[in-house]
């Protein structure tokens, strides 16, 4: 559990949620929801199990990360790959049990989880790569339930996959002479602390936008733009926690604060849909 930080979950599976509600224009049943968590639990481990792997060698020279479970010998490398491979496969008997455009996508899906460790190594841009992952989590809740992919839930897989990266940016700040020594890339790294936390706000108000633009799209009532107000000020008060020459709080505006981003769009995106 620590080594694929279980708590982590916090981030996706609330939009995954919040697609799923949008999906079914309230409470899904029982059975969907069963098997969203299902596929979320196995996508969500074999992911993080895949980063580890593939990272562990990286993560071993990087006095942060030298502790993690598979570089200090804590976990072995096999036993993490039989971990993750039982997760992947959880993870596609979840969308074979959803229906059958979920199933087919979900080499795709494994294939963006699988390809995000490695983007690193080559561009800036994994951010918007990992972002992307993320995404999968409304927008396959959404196929869950619809059986289809359809535009209206496009903007708000925009909007989680500029949140992520908004938020990603924000952790990369902790590794960014490290980065430059090893080679690695990253937007802290490519632009500096100072550009990186500007790039990483202007992401952040372009998820805001586009969750606005989200309950026009579903003709969303008070509540939810209630609820937008107190995310906007949760994302600016996150952004309040990290200074360029003081990076003390920025565990709290990572973990913290994102937890509560996702947590309300879920909530407020619930009751206003119930309430419609």
């Amino acid at each position: 559990m620590r080594m694929i930080k279980i708590s982590h979950s916090v981030f996706a599976l609330p939009f995954a949620f919040t697609g799923a509600v949008l999906a079914a224009s309230g409470i899904p049943s029982m059975r969907q929801v069963f098997w969203i968590i299902i596929a979320m639990v196995g996508a969500r481990s074999g992911a993080m199990g895949l980063n580890r792997i593939i990272d562990r060698k990286v993560d071993a020279l990087n006095p942060r990360t030298a502790s993690r479970e598979i570089p200090s010998g804590k976990i072995r490398v096999r036993d993490a790959s039989v971990f993750t491979f039982i997760s992947l496969v959880l993870f596609v008997f979840a969308a074979y049990n959803l229906n059958p455009l979920c199933f087919k996508l979900s080499p795709l899906a494994i294939a963006v989880l699988s390809f995000y460790s490695y983007t690193k190594r080559f561009t800036w841009l994994s951010h918007f790569v990992l972002g992307i992952a993320i995404s999968a989590a409304p927008l396959g809740a959404w196929i869950a339930i619809r059986g289809t992919l359809d535009w209206e839930i496009i903007p708000l897989s925009i909007a989680v996959v500029f949140w992520l990266a908004g938020f990603d940016v924000l952790y990369a700040l902790q590794d960014v002479e490290f980065d430059r020594i090893n080679g690695l890339y990253s937007i802290p790294q490519r632009f500096g602390i100072k550009r990186s936390l500007i790039l990483a706000k202007i992401f952040h108000f372009v998820t805001w936008s586009l969750l606005v633009f989200n309950g026009v799209i579903f003709g969303l009532n008070l509540l939810y733009w209630i609820g937008m107000f107190i995310v906007a000020g949760m994302l600016i008060y996150e952004h309040s926690l990290v200074k360029p020459d003081d990076l003390s709080k920025l565990n709290m505006a990572f973990f913290n604060m994102n937890g509560y981003v996702s947590i309300a769009v879920f909530v407020f995106t619930l009751t206003s849909t119930l309430l419609k």
